[in-house]
C-alpha cells in the first residue's frame, strides 16, 4: 500500500492493482489480437495471494521488528515482472519464495541484515521497485532466503542548486523524487518505463536507461558518487564532477545487481526542467529508408530527446497507423532556449531519406505514448488471454544492424512457429540511437500453450538471445542481466575481467550471500 496515495501495489502483476486490465478491457484486448494470433477464449481469473509453507527461517531479535513473513509479502517478492514471472504468479506457481522480507528504514538496519545473513550463510536479495524482468530479484536456490526490500531508504536528502546535484536515496521511486525536486524547478531527467515503480537505488545497480534517445540517458552518465553496504564495509566515493584517480569506485557499483553491495544512496546530477519543446512525426515508406535517416540525425550532433523509429507492425500496433509504413517520432527540448531551428535541421535530414511529415503527427505521438505507458498492463491482460509476448532489446553498429535485425525476427517467429504451430509476430523500434549505431528493442507475441508458457517463453528468449549474440549486439542495452541473460552475459564478458569480478565478489561478500546467481554464476 502507498501510503502517499493510498493504493495498493498488485501482487501478481504489473503496477496498481486498480489500473489493472478488467474482464472488459481483456475481451477488447482479444478482439484487437485476435486476427493476428490464435485464441482459445479463456480468460484467467485473478488470482488470490496462494497459501505457502511457513518461512524456514526466524531472525534473531536485532532484526526481527524489520522482518514480515506474511503470505502477501512473501509471494509479491517472489519474482520480478517478466512475462515469466506474471505468468506463473497468475496461476499461483511459487516454486521457493523468499522466507522472510526485510524492510530497512536507514543503513543502519541494512548494515544489521547483512550482518546476521553473512554470519547465518542465509543468501539476500535486495529489492527496489522490483520491476526486473530478466530475474534479477527471484533467488533460484532450493534454499530459504531473504528479500531485502529497500523502498523505506527513500526521499530526496539534500540538493545543491549551486552545482546542480542531489542526494537520493536509494529507495526513492522516480515520482516521489521529482515531486521533491520540483519545488527547486530541477528534474534528474531519467524515466524508464518502469518510472512510477522502479527506484533510485535499482536504476544504479542495474544501469538503466532512460526515455530520452540521446544525449545522457543512462543513469551511469547522471552520478556523481555512490554509498554503498557490503558485508565487507561501507563503501563511499569521492563526490566530484570527474576524476582520473585509477578505475572508477563507482563504476565498480554500477551495474552489480546487488552482488556486490547494497545501493543506500548517491549523489547524481540534476538539470532545470525543460520549458522549450518542438517534435513531430515522419512516415516513411520503405524502413531501410528511415534506419539510414536515423543514423544521419544521430551522426548529426543535434542531439534530439526522442527519435524513435517503429517499424511498421509497431507502428500499427503502438500508434494505429495502418498503412504499413514505419513512423518516427522526433522531438527536442531545453530548458535554455528555442529548439524549433534543430528540429526543422532534423526533419530536413530525414526528407533527404524519403521521410514525409505527417499532417496528425500529434495524434500518432500521442496515442503512442498512451501505448507505450500502458503496456505492461496490456502485456498482463494478453497472460491472461494465453498470449505469449516477450522483449528483447540490444545494442549494435549501425554497420551490424541489418544483419542482426533479420536473424532476431526469423528466429523469434519461427521459435514461435516450432513451439504453437503459428510464427510470432515481431516488432522492432529504436529505444535509444548513438552516432555509431542503435539500440533496437524487439517485442514479441506468441500463441500461447495453457500451462505451457514458461516453456515457450524459455524457447523465444533462446533463439532471440542466441540470433543477438551471433550477429555482434550486446545481451542487454538496459533490462540489466539478472539471471536470465546470464549464459550470454558469461560469453560477452572478456574473462580476465570475469575473473576479476570474481575474485572483487569474493572480497567485498566472503560469505556469498549477496544475490547469488546474479551476474556471476
Amino acid at each position: 500500500m502507498s501510503e502517499a496515495t493510498g493504493r495498493e501495489r498488485s501482487w501478481w502483476g504489473w503496477g496498481w492493482a486498480d489500473e489493472a486490465v478488467d474482464a472488459e478491457g481483456c475481451a477488447k484486448l482479444a478482439r484487437r489480437v485476435g486476427p493476428f494470433l490464435p485464441l482459445d477464449g479463456e480468460l484467467t481469473p485473478v488470482p488470490a495471494v496462494p497459501e505457502l509453507p511457513p518461512s524456514r527461517l526466524r531472525p534473531p531479535a536485532a532484526i526481527a521488528a524489520l522482518c514480515r513473513d506474511d503470505a502477501r509479502s512473501r509471494a509479491a517478492h517472489a519474482y520480478g515482472r517478466a512475462y515469466r514471472d506474471v505468468v506463473r504468479l497468475l496461476h499461483g506457481v511459487l516454486d521457493n519464495p523468499p522466507d522472510l522480507v526485510a524492510y530497512p528504514q536507514d543503513e543502519a538496519a541494512v548494515i544489521a541484515v547483512l550482518d546476521w545473513a553473512s554470519d547465518a550463510g542465509v543468501p539476500v536479495v535486495p529489492f527496489g521497485g522490483g520491476t526486473s524482468v530478466v530475474g534479477g530479484v527471484e533467488y533460484r536456490g532450493g534454499g530459504p532466503w531473504l528479500s531485502l526490500d529497500l523502498t523505506g531508504l527513500s526521499g530526496v536528502v539534500e540538493v545543491d542548486e549551486v552545482s546542480r546535484a542531489a542526494l537520493i536515496r536509494g529507495g526513492t521511486f522516480g515520482p516521489d523524487l521529482e515531486d521533491a525536486l520540483r519545488p527547486y524547478g530541477l528534474t534528474l531527467r531519467h524515466f524508464p518505463q518502469s518510472f512510477a515503480f522502479s527506484t533510485f537505488g535499482g536504476w544504479l545497480a542495474t544501469r538503466a536507461g532512460g526515455h530520452y534517445a540521446t544525449g545522457y540517458t543512462h543513469i551511469d552518465d547522471l552520478v556523481e558518487s555512490m554509498r554503498v553496504v557490503t558485508p565487507a564495509g561501507v563503501a563511499q566515493s569521492l563526490r566530484v564532477p570527474a576524476s582520473g584517480a585509477g578505475p572508477s569506485p563507482d563504476r565498480f557499483w554500477l551495474g552489480s545487481e546487488g552482488t556486490l553491495g547494497v545501493i543506500t544512496e548517491g549523489w547524481a546530477r540534476v538539470q532545470q526542467r525543460p520549458s522549450f519543446r518542438a517534435g513531430t512525426a515522419l512516415r516513411f515508406s520503405v524502413y531501410a529508408d528511415a534506419v539510414h535517416a536515423v543514423r544521419a540525425v544521430a551522426q548529426s550532433g543535434l542531439r534530439p530527446a526522442n527519435c524513435r523509429l517503429l517499424d511498421p507492425l509497431e507502428a500499427m500496433l503502438g500508434a494505429a497507423a495502418a498503412d504499413g509504413s514505419s513512423r518516427l517520432l522526433l522531438g527536442f527540448e531545453s530548458a535554455d532556449h528555442p529548439v524549433d531551428a534543430l528540429l526543422a535541421r532534423a526533419v530536413q535530414l530525414c526528407r533527404e531519406h524519403g521521410g514525409t511529415e505527417e499532417d496528425t503527427a500529434r495524434d500518432t505521438t500521442g496515442r503512442w505514448r498512451d501505448t507505450f505507458v500502458g503496456a505492461p498492463y496490456l502485456r498482463d491482460g494478453l497472460a491472461r488471454l494465453g498470449v505469449v509476448v516477450e522483449t528483447f532489446e540490444t545494442a549494435c553498429t549501425w554497420a551490424a544492424f541489418e544483419a542482426l535485425h533479420a536473424a532476431v525476427v526469423t528466429a523469434a517467429a519461427s521459435a514461435g512457429e516450432a513451439e504453437t504451430g503459428s510464427p510470432a509476430l515481431v516488432t522492432c523500434r529504436f529505444t535509444h540511437v548513438y552516432p555509431d549505431g542503435p539500440a533496437p528493442y524487439f517485442t514479441v507475441y506468441a500463441a500461447g500453450r495453457r500451462g505451457g508458457e514458461v516453456a515457450i517463453w524459455d524457447a523465444l528468449k533462446q533463439a532471440a538471445g542466441d540470433a543477438i549474440a551471433a550477429h555482434g549486439g550486446t545481451i542487454t542495452h538496459h533490462h540489466a542481466v539478472g539471471r536470465d541473460h546470464l549464459p550470454w552475459y558469461t560469453r560477452q564478458r572478456p574473462e580476465p575481467f570475469a575473473l576479476a569480478l570474481r575474485a572483487a565478489k569474493s572480497a567485498v561478500d566472503p560469505a556469498g550471500v549477496l544475490n547469488p546467481g546474479v551476474v556471476l554464476p
